[in-house]
């Protein structure tokens, strides 16, 4: 049994607070004969499967460390957000919770508008299996029409070894290809999402040779993060981009992936053709 210490205090202060404030009978448990609002501590302890002296011990501070997996349990019991839960496990342990992945449900209106503001320089905000999730208009332009297709072909996996427009439009494109598929190996694990893209591993594999020998190859890079990359447009030519990915805050499925003119004149091209009358059929696609 451990000695009290400011992170144990710290924890049990945590788990009183959000133990108080759940309702009883919400959660099928009789609410008469109760001196105080809340869950009593062997409630919690039967909905978390531990002991009840257990979790005593760690509200009153002298439980010592717990693990991974009670603290996960407690978090479900306390019905904690994932945020509470982040912060249950920085106290408990020291260290946030592995992470569980969850399928993205899009985008909220106030993303979207971020990503609108940023014209003239294209913007998406793709999912942790690399879905393109939402688009501002210079992306359609200089990128891809997004809007087009359907939403199983806005996978940027997919797109870049299924689509021969993809080529065309990348330099160096093998070396573009291994660089994204080694971030893509090494970003789907941290985010828990391995399990998801099997079946578009699979798809690919199958549909690509040139997919199959580079998964085969097991190689992995470091987060795609930020690069200069030259793109051609198929009427306009050359621009070449600043390319930066930056973490959505609150959203581990998601990031945002700018592209930032490099040049005063690719950035006057760009902001003229958003502005062009014929901007929408000078897309891509």
């Amino acid at each position: 049994m451990g000695t009290p210490n400011g992170d144990q205090n710290r924890l049990g202060a945590f788990l009183k607070h959000h133990r108080l404030k759940l309702d009883p009978a919400a959660l099928g448990f009789p609410v008469a004969r109760r001196r105080t609002s809340g869950l009593r501590r062997e409630e919690v302890a039967q909905r978390a499967h531990i002991s009840a002296t257990w979790y005593t011990w760690l509200e009153q501070g002298r439980g010592g460390a717990p693990s991974a997996a009670v603290l996960d349990r407690i978090a479900r019991a306390l019905l904690l957000t994932d945020a509470e839960r982040e912060h249950l496990f920085l106290l408990g342990l020291g260290r946030p919770p592995e992470v569980r992945y969850q399928k993205s449900d899009g985008v909220s209106p106030r993303l979207q508008r971020v990503l609108d503001a940023l014209d003239p320089s294209p913007a998406i905000i793709r999912t942790a299996t690399w879905d393109v999730a939402a688009w501002n208009r210079a992306a359609t332009v200089m990128l891809m029409n997004y809007g087009a297709l359907p939403a199983e072909r806005r996978n940027i996996l997919r797109w870049l070894f299924l689509d021969p427009h993809a080529r065309t439009a990348q330099y160096d494109w093998e070396s573009v290809a291994r660089s994204v598929l080694g971030a893509f190996r090494h970003e789907t694990v941290r985010a828990g999402a391995a399990d998801e893209i099997a079946p578009l591993v699979e798809e690919l594999c199958r549909r690509s040779p040139e997919f199959k020998a580079m998964w085969q190859s097991n190689d992995v890079r470091g987060a795609y993060g930020e690069a200069v990359k030259s793109i051609r447009h198929p009427l306009l030519g050359t621009f070449a981009f600043e390319y930066s990915t930056f973490a959505v805050d609150g959203r581990t499925d998601l990031s945002l992936v700018i592209y930032n003119p490099a040049t005063d004149q690719d950035a006057e091209r760009l902001a003229a053709l958003l502005t062009d009358s014929v901007a929408e059929r000078a897309s891509p696609r």
